[in-house]
């Protein structure tokens, strides 16, 4: 079988071996003798729950019980099948049959897909492991991320970033491609959580981008009776003066005043708040080499608060 990458459900559509791989029945078929993971858009439920997915150069038909891996005694939820539709799905082509015009359509498994990214990628990982995810839905509780073939793993409210937030919907957007941590792996469920503070840069890093006396964009994350706390990047708030008429999730310009490194304390001046003021530049990863993280600390050298991360590979 060749060698191939495991990506978020939609990350193999636009490549060109997937094009090429679809360009035409007999290249299907090729595709399915090797074994290759493909990719293409659901197209429509039939009320049987088997969903058709258009191939280009042919139909394809993803039965009910081949949409989505399941555990052993588990079956297929109706919600699952549907809400394929409109969206990419991977597969294996299982086989090639004639229909009642003579016309060829390919038989295919998600499932397969899914069985062997769990086998050949998602079980070798192990804790502090970087990958790519897709956020796929939010809930007030986190993030649910595709971390490979449609396989889904929770990014908890708490590890998004170190600045605190409301709701995942204020840091992402259903589709947006991310870098996570793999933060554990339950032994038993072999289920995968990850976290993304972590590749968000230390304290250091992010201050390192500002100096006293700069006038900023930040975003309002919290309005308390004592102050008002602005994010400017998703690693870094401050706090300003209560001031009145100010609500969350506005966009602020802010005066730098100081910054405490020993404290991790940057102070804040409010100047201009609401629609007309611009947003801070979007996140920036700090990707550790090797792509795997065993520990990370954010907070500084002699720092009287310690915020870190250890990640057990054991």
């Amino acid at each position: 079988m060749a060698n191939q990458k495991y990506f978020p459900e939609g990350g193999l559509m636009s490549t060109r071996e997937n094009a090429e791989a679809l360009v035409s029945p007999a290249s299907v078929e090729r595709a399915m003798r090797e074994g290759r993971i493909l990719e293409a858009p659901a197209v429509m439920c039939d009320a049987d729950l088997s969903v058709t997915v258009d191939l280009g150069c042919m139909r394809g038909i993803l039965p009910k019980g081949e949409v989505v891996m399941c555990g052993a005694g588990e079956s297929v939820k109706d919600i699952a099948v549907i809400t394929r539709v409109g969206k990419p799905v991977c597969f294996r082509v299982t086989s090639i049959e004639r229909d009642l015009y003579g016309q060829p359509v390919a038989y295919l498994s998600r499932r397969a897909a899914q069985e062997e990214c769990t086998r050949e990628y998602l079980s070798r990982l192990s804790a502090g492991d970087v990958v790519d995810a897709r956020v796929t839905h939010l809930e007030h509780f986190g993030a649910f991320v595709d971390i490979g073939c449609g396989i889904v793993s929770l990014l908890s409210i708490d590890c998004i970033s170190v600045s605190r937030i409301t709701h995942p919907r204020d840091r992402f957007r259903v589709g947006d491609q991310l870098k996570c941590v793999i933060k554990s792996i339950d032994p038993d469920s072999g289920r995968i959580y990850v976290t993304h503070k972590e590749l968000l840069g230390t304290w250091e890093e992010n201050a390192s981008r500002f100096c006293i006396g700069q006038t900023v964009a930040g975003i309002v994350r919290s309005v308390e009776d004592y102050g008002i706390f602005v994010e400017l990047t998703p690693n870094l708030a401050g706090l300003a003066e209560y001031k009145e008429g100010i609500t969350v999730g506005q966009n602020a310009a802010v005066y730098i005043k100081n910054m405490v490194k020993e404290r991790m304390k940057v102070k804040l001046v409010l100047i201009d708040s609401g629609p007309g003021v611009g947003a801070p530049e979007p996140f920036t990863y700090y990707l550790p080499e090797g792509d795997h993280l065993d520990y990370w600390r954010y907070s500084p050298e002699r720092c009287e608060k310690m915020v870190e991360s250890f990640f057990d590979a054991s």
